[in-house]
């Protein structure tokens, strides 16, 4: 995370957050605005061009939320929250606007760094993993073959299984909603039925993961969804 050219825009109504946030940043190599309003936010994702934009939900002119679905009416840079709100509905709301991620305070500086790392990441392989072949762990999932291998061995996945890893696959490092993978792989009908995500979830762990129990990558976020960690 040295790139001198990287830029972010923290949108924040905490003078202290903010200003911890760009040391931090600074500290490695980035290029730090700061907003206390939404609007100035807005303002300076219109005219700085950044490369990732870090939200609270909470700001004294507009909520958060609000905030990511103007943003993401005109662009898809990463956009990670980072706020004190907690529930499961907020963290919903904010993922289903358009944010690719989402971090409670207090926070730990080296999650979010590692986070901002993953979306800067997957924005310069172009937004979605495009390359034939995707790798983590010991897994490999050739996309043009569909085809997964685990540690040289082929995997055989159900259509369901190969489906839902691939929205994963495709959006490395973002959390993705019950209700996205649901309408993404059974369709829009089946949005609410949590339990079949949680079967086939199950299945694709215990076929990747190299301990099921404790998985290393298809990680879940409480009450919220799942994401894909790891992938190279």
């Amino acid at each position: 995370m040295s790139d001198p050219t990287v830029t972010v825009v923290v949108i924040d109504d905490d003078k202290y957050i903010r200003r911890f946030l760009r040391a931090h940043l600074e500290a490695g190599g980035m290029t730090v605005f700061e907003a206390q309003t939404g609007a100035q936010g807005l303002a300076h994702a219109a005219t700085r061009l950044p490369d990732l934009v870090i939200v609270d939900l909470s700001l004294p002119d507009m909520d958060g939320i609000d905030v990511i679905r103007e943003l993401r009416s005109w662009s898809a840079i990463p956009v990670i929250v980072l706020s004190a709100r907690s529930s499961e509905d907020d963290k919903v709301a904010a993922l289903d606007a358009g944010a690719d991620d989402y971090l409670t305070k207090p926070f730990g500086l080296p999650e979010l760094t590692a986070r901002i790392r993953a979306h800067l990441r997957r924005e310069a392989s172009g937004g979605r993993v495009g390359a034939p072949q995707v790798q983590f762990g010991l897994v490999t999932v050739d996309l043009g073959e569909r085809k997964v291998v685990r540690d040289s061995r082929i995997v055989h996945l159900s259509p369901i299984e190969y489906r839902l890893l691939t929205a994963l696959v495709r959006n490395p490092g973002r959390v993705l909603t019950h209700q996205q993978l649901l309408g993404e792989v059974w369709g829009p009908a089946q949005t609410d039925n949590h339990h079949y995500l949680r079967i086939y979830m199950g299945h694709l762990r215990h076929k990747l993961e190299r301990d099921p129990a404790r998985p290393e990558h298809i990680i879940t976020e409480s009450g919220v969804g799942y994401r894909l960690v790891g992938v190279r």
